[in-house]
């Protein structure tokens, strides 16, 4: 079976490389599915959940911001920043959401840096949440 070879860098450090036979990922435009022998494309990465299917298993990534170049059957994901799905504190990202939300309720305006602190500890629980799915 035909595979793609993937990886995931973000600004600090590279996340993961290896293959798969479908990578998910969130773009400005919608979700989307890659799979060997797709049309080569360049795409900007929204906040979301990255999904790579291998043989081996899924692997799962909360995703920030970014962009995705696919060609030949390469998927290269550049992120903002990016963390395995394993690696995240979930009573930690709660806790985080509840602080922005608690905030935000207090302003009269939508201060634009708790609504990203809102959407990246999201983020991180839908990426938690789809590792434990079953895919």
């Amino acid at each position: 079976m035909a595979e793609l070879t993937v990886d995931l860098v973000a600004a600090d450090r590279a996340i993961w490389s290896g293959t798969g036979r479908l990578v998910i990922a969130r773009t400005g435009v919608g979700d989307i599915g890659i799979m060997p022998g797709h049309e080569p494309v360049l795409a900007t990465l929204d906040d979301g959940v990255v999904i790579v299917r291998s043989a081996d298993g899924d692997q799962v990534f909360a995703v920030h911001g970014g962009f995705m170049s696919v060609s030949n059957d390469v998927v290269s994901l550049m992120a903002e920043t990016a963390e395995f799905a394993d690696e995240i504190d979930v009573d930690r990202a709660k806790r985080a959401l509840a602080r922005a939300q608690a905030e935000a309720a207090k302003r009269a305006e939508p201060d634009e840096s708790l609504l990203e602190a809102e959407r990246r500890a999201e983020n991180r629980l839908r990426a938690a949440e789809a590792k434990l799915t079953k895919h």
